[in-house]
Formats: structure tokens, sequence, C-alpha cells
């Protein structure tokens, strides 16, 4: 189960004075691009799950790594995010392939894909397509022993700014975060 707190800065300059005082704790920034899958049918929003993929990209907008992910009976209360996550490593250009072609995610052999087939019924015949996503550029610090992600994401619709947190004690964090930013 993860949990993490998550908090929404209002706007750029928010999202700018954070990183600011954060700088000295600055350790990564990370180029990721977001793209989600489910069903023809939507089978796996219709049961509160979400399957995605993200890629990382290196500075010359080559991608380094994917990362599948499977998450399940999210819950969102507060500002504090629980949902079931399970992770798969796969390789780049087959991720590149499933984000052009999201029939060819079925045929990857993933551990995360045969669960959606077996635990959500989703067969070769319904397939899956693709929905869309984002890309973002997330900030890691280390601050007062807590991991700090800070995410600028860019939607058709606009841009976003938000602070994660992944922690056992989210509503402390939260209270901690609350109250410094």
């Amino acid at each position: 189960m993860e949990v993490e707190v998550k908090l929404r800065l209002l706007d750029a300059a928010n999202h700018s004075r954070l990183k600011e005082i954060l700088s000295p704790f600055h350790i990564k920034k990370l180029n990721q691009k977001n793209v989600f899958f489910d069903s023809a049918n939507g089978i796996l929003a219709s049961q509160r799950a979400v399957l995605r993929l993200r890629s990382y990209s290196n500075n010359n907008n080559e991608i380094t790594r994917c990362v599948l992910s499977l998450k399940a009976k999210s819950v969102l209360n507060n500002g504090v995010s629980r949902v079931e996550e399970d992770e798969e490593e796969i390789e780049p250009l087959t991720g590149e392939q499933c984000v052009k072609e999201a029939s060819k995610l079925g045929l990857t052999g993933s551990r995360i894909i045969k669960r959606c087939k077996d635990e959500f019924g989703i067969d070769e015949e319904m397939g899956f397509v693709c929905l869309g996503g984002f890309e973002n550029v997330r900030d890691v610090y280390e601050w007062r022993g807590l991991k700090l992600e800070v995410d600028e994401s860019k939607f058709s619709f606009g841009v976003s700014y938000e602070v994660e947190c992944e922690n056992d004690d989210p509503e402390k964090v939260k209270r901690e975060l609350e109250g410094v930013f």
C-alpha cells in the first residue's frame, strides 16, 4: 500500500518559490511522461484501477527507463492518498511501442498485464486502448529526513503544481509541510 501526502500548489510563483527554498536539498530532476491505458469498455476505471506507463527521459529527450504501474482501490482524503500499487520495469523500446500502438501492451509478457487479464478480465479480444496522458518535471529533494517530490505537470488544458511525499505517517508529514509551505 502506497501512502503519500499530496499538496497542490496554487500557481507557478508558489512552485518557483518552493523550489528556491528547497534548492540546497535538491537531489535530482526527472523528466517524465505518463500515459494511461484501459480496456475499450473501461473495465479498469469501472473498478477504480489505473494502468500507467511512465517513461523517464534524459535532457536529450531519449527515453532511459519505463515503469508500468497498476494502481487500484485508491482513496484521496484531505491531501492523503492511499492506493495499492504494483510496479514493473519494462524495456524503454517496448514502452515506446505500446504508446504508439496500445494493442502491443497485451503482448509484452508483463506480470502487470497478466494481472489485468486475470483479475480484471481484459482478454486478447478486448485489448487495451490509450487514454492519453501528461508530461511532468519532477524535482526531488531530501529535506528534514523526508523525500519531497515537487512536480510541474503539463496537461492539454493547462499546468498544475504539487508536492508529494511518501511516508508511513502522512498526517504528521502533512502538518509539517503545511506549516512550512
